[in-house]
């Protein structure tokens, strides 16, 4: 059986899942719908047999499955109610919405419709962090005590992107939040965090920040530290390592091409990824192929929509911390 999808956007993030949809033989992209026509036409055009249509032509389309939401933000909420409403499947780039209380509405319609939804945490699905998860999983590191995150830009975005992305704990650290949670093993209990303006003053002057240090805890005392900037000269800085009590696991940065040179002058490799379009390549076509196999099985879909409600809830918590200069508690948020 073929999954028939139709495509939300045909942005730079459209790109990138139109061509994990072409690499999977289980799917096929039906139709595009973006405002810009020229992209919908740039994606339709490689797709193949894939028409350009109206949100509402999709969503009427008897030859639609599900649907993958990659439009802005503001949008997304909206889009998987009403998608769900139709009885069609969603995949839906993170986050559901900044507002809690909105995403909250957004869980109980998801619920009442039975709807199959998926968040686009698409780092879950990097071989490198899946294989540091098998290995706690399979014991070797013992239980997990401390998880360490490095996640650093190449370069700030423009200040018209800062505007509508909710801010940098919202938009970046999200991804980080939830691979806490994906590799602590349990919920955090609280949060501590700094952020300062050190990279690009136009930010600070826009309210938000472009560079953190957060501190996650357990209940149990599990610690998992995020260092994150909006700045990284030497490339796409993506690391993490999970200390246990028999030992550690890390995944190193990863480059297009893994090679050493050695010569009397030194030891020379290559610059890392230039941004997350090719560090992830794999890792979004692999969470296309999670998508398919849950709406082939009849699974539960994961990431969900709340995995997407407790994410925006620890950005929220890191928020208030950093405005109040304090460990904050989850559940002030989530109350």
């Amino acid at each position: 059986m073929v999954t028939r999808l139709a495509l939300l956007g045909a942005g730079r993030i459209g790109k990138v899942h139109a061509g994990a949809i072409a690499s999977d033989p289980r799917a096929r992209l039906v139709a595009v719908a973006d405002a810009h026509a020229p992209s919908a036409e740039a994606i339709a055009k490689t797709a193949g047999d894939c028409e350009i249509r109206t949100i509402e032509e999709i969503e009427q389309s008897d030859d639609v499955d599900a649907v993958l939401i990659c439009t802005p933000t503001n949008t997304h909420a909206e889009l998987i109610e009403r998608f769900a409403r139709a009885g069609k499947a969603v995949f839906c780039e993170k986050p559901v919405d900044l507002s809690i209380e909105r995403v909250r509405d957004c869980l109980k319609t998801i619920a009442e419709t039975n709807a199959t939804v998926m968040l686009g945490f698409n780092r879950r699905f990097d071989p490198h962090f899946q294989a540091v998860r098998g290995a706690i999983d399979e014991g070797r590191i013992g239980d997990v005590e401390m998880v360490t995150i490095t996640s650093r830009d190449p370069g700030a975005p423009p200040p018209e992107y800062i505007t509508v992305s909710g801010g940098m704990f919202r938009d970046m650290t999200i991804h980080d939040f939830d691979m806490a949670r994906y590799l602590l093993g349990e919920e955090i209990d609280s949060v501590m965090a700094s952020a300062s303006v050190l990279v690009d003053p136009k930010i600070g002057e826009l309210g938000d920040f472009d560079s953190a240090s957060v501190i996650l805890t357990t209940a149990s005392g599990k610690q998992c530290v995020i260092s994150n900037s909006r700045r990284a000269s030497y490339g796409y800085d993506q690391r993490i390592e999970v200390h246990g009590s028999l030992g550690a696991v890390s995944a190193e940065n990863q480059r297009p091409v893994s090679i050493e040179v050695a010569t009397k002058t030194g030891y020379n490799r290559p610059a890392l990824h230039d941004f997350f379009m090719t560090r992830y390549t794999q890792a979004y076509a692999a969470e296309i192929a999670a998508f398919i196999d849950a709406l082939d099985n009849k699974t539960p879909a994961s990431p969900s929509a709340q995995d997407g409600l407790m994410a925006l809830a620890l950005a929220e918590a890191a928020l208030k911390s950093v405005h109040e200069k304090r460990a904050v508690k989850l559940s002030e948020i989530t109350a």
